[in-house]
């Protein structure tokens, strides 16, 4: 990881992409900005001063770069699709999958990356609760289904199953650290992707660290 000066520590940098549901905080242990995107957002970047995080229950979040400049980016999505983008009454396009998806890999080709060099990987779409609507299962299929259609790459992918997942991204390298949320934490996940609240409660985490590299 590069070192930050003292100066870049205290002032964050500014990026056109962050809004109202991304947000900064300097992260001493990693040395770098830890940039959180919340449901219905994303973020892209090629500072080597950055790790893009979010927090993800039945939501899905796709990280694309291209691994020939290493600018990249997250997304963070709550339904697999809809053709109008209207969320009870407003305009909320990125909080769908067809228009999340679209919007990170539009972005990150504006760099001049081509479509056959993304790479690209999943992460997310757990089912917290028990029933029939299956909403992780639904995003999860979705967002693979998206890049077959799509005739994109899926280079790696962590899907499903019944725990929170923390991912740290790392656009500059494409490595992906995941960590299960702590059962406790679930209750959490729920109301918070149910009431779509403004900022996310990051639990205490546990075990199962993988880098996807």
């Amino acid at each position: 990881m590069h070192a930050l000066s003292q100066a870049h520590r205290k002032e964050a940098p500014i990026n056109a992409h962050e809004g109202p549901n991304v947000s900064r905080t300097f992260d001493a242990k990693n040395n770098m900005w830890a940039v959180r995107v919340l449901p219905g957002a994303y973020y892209v970047t090629d500072a080597r001063d950055e790790m893009i995080v979010t927090v993800l229950g039945s939501c899905v979040a796709a990280c694309v770069r291209d691994p020939n400049t290493g600018f990249g980016g997250l997304n963070h999505f709550m339904l697999p699709n809809n053709e109008t983008a209207d969320w009870n009454g407003i305009n909320a396009a990125l909080r769908y999958g067809n228009f999340a998806m679209e919007a990170l890999i539009n972005e990150v080709l504006k760099s001049g990356c081509r479509r056959e060099d993304l790479e690209i990987k999943l992460f997310g779409g757990a089912n917290l609760n028990v029933g029939p609507t299956l909403i992780g299962t639904k995003n999860s299929e979705f967002a693979v289904q998206y890049l077959a259609q799509e005739g994109l790459r899926l280079t790696a992918h962590d899907l499903g199953g019944a725990r929170g997942r923390r991912i740290h991204y790392f656009p500059e390298t494409g490595a992906v650290k995941r960590l299960l949320q702590k059962p406790t934490a679930e209750r959490n996940f729920v109301r918070q992707e149910q009431e779509y609240v403004s900022t996310l409660r990051i639990e205490p985490v546990e075990g199962d660290i993988e880098l996807f590299g």
